[in-house]
């Protein structure tokens, strides 16, 4: 062998072959790869390393300020103090921190330690976790972000730790605006609160710039129907942030956020303080002399029946809304949900509730103007009177009584002997305004019909909304023989009829809507929308809108009375309908308004109980007892004819040739409108002119 070596290549050209093409391949996808991020997909991992790196934050804007007619505050913001931690800023040693813990624990009487993550996640100021375990959540989710430990902890504890901002680096206070209602519970049902962005509604607030957690929004009341005028409009930081979240810099101008506008309303708040003195005062008095809790809930609504404006609106019972300010409590909001009384409804606007005898003013007007009777007629009024009740032409029917209020336990049978049109309002007579509503054999041949009567009805406020600017509000209900047919598969029949005529049976209306009948004849016929808001302001005071009157129609010059070709009949009013509408005479509404100044001065609410006798300024008004029979009395056996219990109504304007005023009071189960509702009407116009006095004396306007 030579002792050279001889070099040789022992691998197969085959294996080198396959190599290279391996290496190509891998090479080959790698350049594909390459090509697809870099040019195919470019622009999309170019915006989403573009979104990465720039972060919008949505700047929280001030809520608007709301104040009654006077200027007086009913709801505004205030300072909240939050204690926050920003992870990133902590020490470094872990034993610096942990005294940090113990001191902030021993300040702020929160532990260190408490509750686990795992078990209750982290939720701004509801969870309940001890310092280091919202510290340990900012480490691992915000570090650079201000995580709340505390919310709306003591000013002076606030002050303390911004003095050791420099000893405990990362421990801050966040200064964050909180809604606060000062009149609170007085006028709640009104003002409202807020609550939390819900997950149904968070889309839409997120796209118009609202942060879920830490913005609200309107729940109830004026908050929630003026959320946007209320609200304004967040602003807007854009930055750009490092991988771990920090901001490093500024990349657009800084957009400042909008603050919300302010509402002046038409509620004096004097006036609303009286409203409820008086209506729990009474409620009180009444419950106190029966012994037992009888009066469970009432209403006071006060209003200018010549603009429409909403002077007072009380409800009983009713809720404190600066509990619900920063959180909702649980506990509270269920123990609100669980009151069968519904004290979270706005029951002057949004209860539907059988109208009584106030809805007889109603009656009056449709069956003067219609020519049923005349003001002079004199009609018989019996304790009761029986008519043959039909479902049907062909029905036989059968024979029923109906009964006047002043017939009881069967006495007084002579019930009230005859009356003319003022007798029959001031004294309310049930039989009177039967014989008007559905007629009585020769004596009212042709009666009113429920199919004009609920046109009359309609005309003066009932069965629509009322366009007051507050949510929830209800329609009530004006019959029909349609509606019958459809809800209570029967025919319309006489004695329906009757008991409409007295705001009994089918007929409901809520509160407001009652007033609203009432202020119409005050006003000569002149319905007004109704309005709780006075003034829009911007920010800086500066009017943005006065709201002035608004008339809806008068009824004396504008046609909204439909006629009917067979009016008298119980069939379906659609098809009588001609297609022609009528005025209201001016004289009816006159003669309505003399039969309420005489039930003051000689009628239902001249006893000695209301107190009307005493009052110096002329009033009229009408009195209401509605017998009602719902879950509450069915549970107690009272829907039994002759047992049913009554709600109290009394409604009352002044003065009488001028009026001003329009008062309206309602008291569940509280028997006799006179002696019950009528007080409270009769005090609210005391106090209302008392007022009056007191600012002409001091030269307000």
């Amino acid at each position: 062998m030579s002792s050279s070596a001889t070099l040789s290549n022992r691998i197969a050209p085959w294996r080198v072959w396959a190599f290279v093409i391996v290496l190509a391949l891998i090479f080959g996808i790698f350049l594909l790869r390459v090509f697809q991020y870099q040019v195919i997909q470019g622009s999309e991992f170019i915006a989403q390393a573009e979104e990465n790196r720039i972060s919008e934050i949505s700047l929280p804007t001030l809520r608007g300020v709301i104040y009654d007619r006077n200027g007086i505050v009913l709801a505004r913001n205030v300072a909240s103090y939050n204690l926050v931690v920003v992870a990133a800023n902590l020490p470094d040693s872990e034993g610096a921190i942990q005294e940090i813990f113990r001191q902030l624990s021993a300040l702020v009487d929160w532990p260190v330690n408490l509750g686990d993550l795992e078990t209750a996640p982290y939720n701004p100021c509801v969870s309940e976790l001890g310092i280091a375990q919202v510290v340990t959540y900012a480490q691992t989710s915000s570090p650079y972000s201000a995580v709340k430990i505390l919310c709306n902890i003591d000013e002076d504890v606030a002050r303390i730790i911004q003095e050791k901002a420099i000893d405990w680096p990362g421990i801050q206070i966040e200064v964050e605006s909180v809604r606060d209602y000062p009149t609170g519970e007085l006028t709640a049902s009104l003002i409202g609160f807020l609550g939390p962005i819900s997950a149904a509604d968070e889309a839409y607030y997120r796209e118009r710039g609202y942060v879920p957690n830490r913005d609200k929004v309107g729940y109830a009341g004026l908050e929630r129907y003026y959320e946007t005028i209320l609200s304004g409009k967040p602003g807007k930081r854009v930055v750009e942030v490092d991988v771990a979240g920090q901001i490093v810099r500024d990349i657009r101008p800084t957009i400042p956020p909008i603050p919300g506008q302010n509402l002046y309303l038409t509620i004096d708040l004097r006036l609303q303080e009286a409203a409820q003195t008086i209506l729990l005062s009474e409620i009180d008095a009444w419950n106190t002399y029966l012994d037992k809790i009888q009066i469970t809930s009432g209403v006071i609504i006060a209003m200018n029946p010549r603009t429409g404006e909403v002077l007072a609106m009380v409800n009983y019972p009713t809720y404190e809304n600066n509990r619900m300010a920063r959180i909702i409590p649980g506990y509270y909001y269920l123990q609100l949900l669980d009151d069968v009384r519904d004290p979270l409804l706005n029951h002057a606007v949004g209860a539907e509730l059988p109208a009584g005898s106030v809805f007889k003013i109603t009656t009056a007007v449709g069956a003067l103007n219609e020519g049923v009777v005349t003001p002079e007629q004199v009609i018989k009024t019996p304790g009761y009177i029986e008519v043959t009740e039909k479902y049907a032409p062909n029905d036989p029917g059968f024979a029923k009584r109906f009964v006047d209020w002043i017939y009881k336990n069967g006495a007084n049978p002579g019930g009230f002997g005859e009356l003319d049109f003022l007798g029959g309002i001031s004294n309310s007579s049930n039989v009177y305004f039967y014989k008007l509503g559905g007629g009585y054999e020769d004596e009212v041949p042709e009666g009113l019909g429920i199919c004009r009567l609920g046109s009359y009805a309609r005309a003066m406020g009932y069965g629509a909304y009322p366009g007051i600017e507050l949510p929830d509000v209800a329609d009530g209900l004006v019959p029909d023989p349609r509606w019958k047919r459809i809800t209570q598969g029967e025919n319309w029949a006489i004695g329906d009829t009757y008991i409409a005529s007295v705001g009994q049976g089918f007929v409901i209306a809520t509160p407001l809507q009652i007033l609203m009948s009432a202020a119409t004849i005050a006003n000569d016929g002149k319905l007004m929308r109704p309005t709780v808001i006075h003034e829009i302001t911007d920010p800086d005071g500066r009017t943005i809108q006065t709201f002035q009157p608004e008339m809806k129609w008068d009824l004396t010059k504008d046609p909204m009375i439909d006629v009917y070709a067979d009016p008298a009949s119980a069939g379906g009013c659609e098809a009588k309908l001609t297609g022609e509408k009528k005025i209201v005479q001016p004289w009816v509404f006159a003669k309505v308004q003399e039969g309420m100044r005489k039930a003051v001065t000689d009628g239902t609410l001249s006893v000695d109980s209301t107190g009307f006798s005493r009052l110096t300024i002329p009033a009229a008004g009408k009195t209401g007892t509605a017998e009602y029979c719902d879950e509450f009395a069915a549970a107690n056996n009272l829907c039994v004819p002759g047992l049913w219990p009554s709600h109290a109504w009394t409604v009352a304007y002044a003065p009488y040739e001028n009026p001003e005023i329009a008062v309206i009071a309602f008291a569940y189960n509280g028997g006799e409108g006179a002696p019950v509702a009528g007080p409270m009407v009769r005090r609210v116009l005391e106090a209302y002119f008392e007022l009056k006095s007191i600012d002409s004396a001091l030269g307000n306007p």
